[in-house]
């Protein structure tokens, strides 16, 4: 690892294959945790490259536990993290509220890193029981709509590093990464970036994969629809810019939107919105997020018809529907 570094302290870029084999060493435990420190820390102060990004994530699906979830065509929403905004779980709502529309999806998440609290914080706070049994996640998939792939549990080397990740509370690449080593392998990803750079690798990644997808950027800084200002689309098919207006009917303040000192405080926020005792506020940044998801698959003709088909999935308490059905199987 000395040499490693020294190497990139020299401002030099890894190539795709040592990028890989770097955190396949990793993930073995080849490195102590200072050197993992100081690998880590050289990616907050410089960009990654294409090639270091495709490296690092091709090391993690080659070594993760796939999810076998047969020929269900699922969707994953999921923000990098790391915008450092504290918003209340959106993502992981929007997937309840998408689920309840009748889409399946297999949520990727962890804990927060950067944050109070990770989509893994709140789902284990519900009564989730994290788990990478095949047979289960797709008796949950099938009963509920819906399934949660807790990282760690698939990504080895995700495992290694959460202490560090944890200790050191700012974002890295790992936040990156985690939207494109998904182990079910969704067919239409919603992905919120916290920065345009990050979108434009984004889009230069998933372009390749063939798959449905829309990156989504807040122009104020949030890896998600916030409706505090306008939001950056940009989909298989090209890129806009759009209004809170356009896409929620309002605009909103951060403080309408902030997600709690605790993780208790967290699931309290998400309890209330998904039984429909949200904020206007809340309801519709949520709704915006679950509309853009939907809109995603190519199943509605238009954004308007997936917003009515997302407010529809939250009023009838279908989301909730299926929040209840899965932690019944728990």
């Amino acid at each position: 690892m000395k040499k490693i570094l020294q190497y990139l302290f020299e401002h030099k870029t890894l190539s795709r294959e040592s990028a890989k084999e770097i955190l396949v060493n990793m993930s073995r435990g080849d490195y102590n945790e200072a050197e993992m420190s100081a690998f880590i820390t050289i990616f907050l102060m410089r960009s990654i490259t294409i090639e270091e990004l495709q490296g690092f994530r091709d090391a993690l699906l080659e070594l993760c536990v796939k999810a076998d979830l047969k020929d269900h065509k699922v969707m994953d929403i999921v923000g990098t993290g790391g915008d450092g905004k504290n918003t209340f779980n959106i993502s992981t709502l929007s997937c309840f509220i998408v689920a309840g529309a009748g889409q399946k999806i297999a949520k990727h998440g962890n804990y927060g890193a950067s944050s109070i609290s990770g989509s893994s914080n709140v789902m284990e706070q519900l009564g989730y029981k994290f788990k990478n049994n095949n047979a289960q996640l797709l008796e949950e998939l099938e009963a509920a709509n819906i399934c949660f792939l807790h990282a760690p549990l698939f990504h080895p080397a995700l495992k290694i590093v959460g202490p560090i990740r944890k200790n050191l509370g700012v974002r890295t690449f790992f936040n990156m990464l985690g939207p494109m080593v998904n182990p079910a392998s969704p067919a239409y990803q919603l992905v919120g970036v916290y920065n345009l750079e990050m979108a434009r690798i984004y889009n230069y990644l998933l372009q390749q994969s063939g798959n449905a997808f829309t990156i989504i950027h807040g122009l104020d800084g949030y890896d998600e629809i916030s409706l505090t200002n306008d939001t950056k689309v940009i989909t298989n098919h090209g890129e806009k810019i759009m209004t809170p207006e356009q896409l929620g009917k309002r605009t909103v303040t951060a403080e309408d939107i902030y997600g709690g000192n605790t993780v208790e405080e967290a699931a309290a926020i998400f309890t209330r919105i998904i039984k429909g005792e949200g904020t206007w506020a809340q309801n519709a940044v949520v709704l915006a997020n679950a509309a853009m998801a939907l809109h995603c698959t190519g199943n509605y003709g238009s954004y308007n018809d997936a917003y009515l088909a997302a407010v529809e999935s939250l009023e009838s308490g279908k989301a909730n529907q299926v929040l209840q059905t899965l932690i019944s199987l728990q």
